[in-house]
C-alpha cells in the first residue's frame, strides 16, 4: 500500500467521518488544500436505499462487492434482494453500522488482500468512490483483478464533466482553534464525470454495458473485454501435424517403450 493510500485510510477512520456515521448526519466535507469544500451527503448514506440506488442494484449479477460501503445501505438492500454481498470500508464505524443492518462487512482497503479475489460477479463504486486513492486508472485495474471473468463494474459518476485530481482532507465544518485537533494529513482524491471515466476505462479494455441517470445521479456499468485467445500454440500444433503428414517417420524416430512408472 502506498503512503498516500495509507493517509487516506487514516483520514476516513478519523473522528469527523466516524462521528457523522454514528449520528447519521453531517455536516461533513472533503476540503481541498486550496480551501474548496465539497459536501458529503451523509444523511442520504445513512438512510435506506433510494430509487437511484435500486436502479443500480437491479443490474447487479452474482456475488457483489461494495467498495467503500459506508454505513451499509447498499449491502443491506442487496442482501434483501437475495445477493451474497460484502461491504469493505476502512472506517470501523462504517463496518459496525453495516453489520448492524444485517449486512456483511470487513474493515479493509480495496488495495488490501480481499476474500474472493477474481470471483466477484459485480463490484460497486457508488457515492463517488471511483475517487478512492486519487488515481482512477489504478483503481480500475484493481477492480479488474477482483472481478470474475466477464464480471460487471457499476460506477456512480459525477453529474458534471469533471476529471479532477486533488489533495483533500475530511472536515466537519468547524473552525480551527485552541483545543481543537489538527486535521488529518491530506490524501489524494478524484472526481470523474462519465466522459472522463470512459476515456480512462476504454484503453484498459472495459466496454460500456449501460449508462443511465436516476434522481440526478449518473451511473455507468462496464465489463472488461476478455483477452483474445493465444493462437501461437494452436499454430504450432497445426504446423506439427502438417509436418507429420508430409515427412516419413523412420524406425529410429519412433518413441521407445517406457516403463509403466514413467510420468505421462
Amino acid at each position: 500500500m502506498s503512503t498516500s493510500q495509507a493517509a487516506s485510510n487514516v483520514s476516513w477512520a478519523a473522528d469527523p467521518y466516524a462521528n457523522a456515521l454514528r449520528s447519521g448526519r453531517g455536516p461533513l466535507f472533503l476540503r481541498r488544500t486550496d480551501g474548496l469544500l465539497m459536501e458529503l451527503d451523509v444523511e442520504r448514506w445513512c438512510l435506506g436505499a433510494d430509487d437511484a440506488d435500486l436502479s443500480a442494484l437491479r443490474r447487479c449479477e452474482g456475488p457483489v462487492l461494495d467498495i467503500g460501503c459506508g454505513p451499509g445501505r447498499l449491502v443491506a438492500a442487496l442482501s434483501r434482494r437475495g445477493h451474497r454481498a460484502l461491504g469493505i470500508d476502512v472506517s470501523e464505524a462504517a463496518v459496525a453500522r453495516t453489520r448492524g443492518l444485517g449486512g456483511w462487512a470487513l474493515r479493509r482497503s480495496v488495495f488490501d488482500p480481499l476474500p474472493g479475489e477474481g470471483r466477484w460477479g459485480t463490484v460497486l463504486l457508488a457515492d463517488g468512490n471511483i475517487g478512492i486513492g486519487g488515481d482512477p486508472s489504478v483503481l480500475l485495474e484493481r477492480v479488474a483483478a477482483l472481478l470474475a471473468p466477464g464480471g460487471l463494474l457499476v460506477v456512480e459518476t459525477h453529474p458534471l464533466d469533471l476529471d479532477e485530481r486533488s489533495e483533500v482532507h475530511l472536515h466537519d465544518g468547524s473552525t480551527t482553534g485552541p483545543g481543537r485537533p489538527d486535521p488529518p494529513e491530506p490524501f489524494p482524491w478524484a472526481r470523474l464525470g462519465t466522459p472522463a471515466l470512459l476515456r480512462l476505462a476504454r484503453p484498459q479494455g472495459w466496454r460500456v454495458v449501460d449508462q443511465w441517470e436516476s434522481g440526478g445521479r449518473p451511473f455507468v456499468s462496464l465489463r472488461r473485454r476478455a483477452a483474445r485467445p493465444l493462437r501461437r500454440r494452436a499454430d504450432r500444433t497445426n504446423q506439427s501435424a502438417e509436418t507429420a503428414k508430409s515427412t516419413p517417420v523412420t524406425r529410429s524416430q519412433l518413441p521407445r517403450k517406457t516403463s509403466t512408472e514413467s510420468p505421462v
